[in-house]
């Protein structure tokens, strides 16, 4: 597996990081935070994004998209780490999006899958029950026979990017019990379905997160995505993609925050000279620079293995994102007690990437989680 990037990966790179740092910088994550916006990130900013193909990247061009893969979009979530920058393009077009693509009816996709790609509409993914812990069999929906369609009842928590979606994709069990795969159903519906309700939540990192209750929700049969009880297997795809999506966001949150303390141990004089040059720094951030380059190694291996259907795709996942849960905390702690007093500080921006450390540790299974996991499918 060739872990290196093309000159048009490159180019993408480059360009994804020239554009968050002009349009999405961290300054305007701080200011939808202490200003209360109720949406938590620039719907203009996204739409720039849907602009420049961003949403377009992991569709076929048959859907409207690229044509390319997960490894081309971790160069886009990496930058947008570095920023930390709020748009939901993982949830709406990792997780929501790609359940229609894989899933979703020619109908389906005219109403939902092109506007997304264009921009115009954002989409979620409610999948976790409260106190669910991973457990993709644990969805947070019951759905009835009603008539020729269904009746959905239930509430979901944490769902990213729910707050202000146009739609959502819902993971709902039409038969059998937590624990089982089977009788599990992904269903695509507006926000303005009659008894659908959706409440902000907080997030420590400042994300768009929503609880979503669903109170009665009549659908039709059009509504299904793929067979009715089948849907197991299409949700843990998108929850892998989704995970290797965000394992890059946690590498470009890495890096930045890396980056930002080693110019600060450059300048940061004491005794008359930069505290960069104490040995016992020089080794600190040494060993901060080799987990960096090792999860850099980790998310690439799973994004291309993804893309390449490989058999080892979901072992490689796990392996990314349990090396990404630990290295992206140990790097923003370091980082903030390396910056001393001033990185305490909430005036002082390093607090943020620990924040988002500790946020993206939990999200689709922490490094417990996935060790577990890893062995499990290894026939440990």
């Amino acid at each position: 597996m060739l872990l290196a990037l093309t000159e048009d990966q490159t180019l993408l790179s480059r360009t994804a990081q020239g554009f968050v740092a002009e349009h999405a910088p961290l300054s305007q994550l701080r200011k939808q935070r202490d200003t209360g916006d109720e949406r938590g990130y620039s719907r203009t900013t996204y739409t720039k994004m849907a602009e420049l193909g961003w949403t377009a990247i992991p569709f076929s061009e048959e859907d409207g998209g690229l044509g390319m893969g997960l490894a081309e979009l971790i160069l886009v979530t990496e930058a947008m780490g570095r920023t930390l920058a709020p748009e939901p393009l993982i949830p709406s077009v990792v997780l929501a999006g790609r359940a229609l693509a894989l899933a979703g009816t020619s109908a389906q996709k005219n109403e939902w899958l092109a506007p997304l790609i264009a921009g115009d509409k954002v989409l979620a993914l409610a999948h976790s029950a409260p106190r669910g812990r991973y457990d993709l069999t644990r969805v947070p929906f019951v759905a009835e026979r009603a008539g020729s369609g269904y009746k959905l009842t239930g509430q979901a928590s944490a769902v990213w990017g729910g707050q202000l979606a146009d739609g959502y994709v819902v993971a709902a069990r039409t038969a059998g019990q937590h624990g089982e795969r089977d009788g599990i159903s992904l269903f695509v519906l507006p926000a303005s379905s009659k008894g659908l309700k959706a409440q902000r939540q907080t997030r420590v990192d400042s994300l768009n997160a929503a609880e979503l209750a669903l109170e009665g929700v009549e659908l039709s049969e059009s509504s299904l995505l793929g067979r009715a009880g089948e849907g197991y297997a299409l949700l843990s795809r998108v929850v892998d993609e989704g995970t290797v999506a965000l394992c890059g966001e946690m590498l470009g949150g890495m890096t930045e925050a890396f980056e930002r303390t080693r110019v600060y141990l450059r300048e940061r004089r004491q005794f008359g000279v930069a505290i960069g040059s104490f040995q016992a720094l020089k080794h600190r951030a040494a060993r901060l620079y080799v987990e960096l380059e090792l999860s850099r190694s980790a998310v690439m291996a799973a994004a291309r293995a993804l893309d390449g259907e490989s058999p080892d795709a979901a072992l490689l996942v796990s392996v990314a994102k349990a090396r990404l849960s630990d290295a992206y905390c140990l790097v923003a702690n370091e980082a903030v007690q390396l910056h001393g007093g001033i990185g305490m500080t909430d005036e002082h921006d390093i607090g943020f990437f620990m924040k988002r450390a500790r946020a993206s540790e939990l999200t689709f299974g922490d490094s417990g989680f996935h060790r577990d996991r890893f062995a499990t499918l290894s026939n440990f």
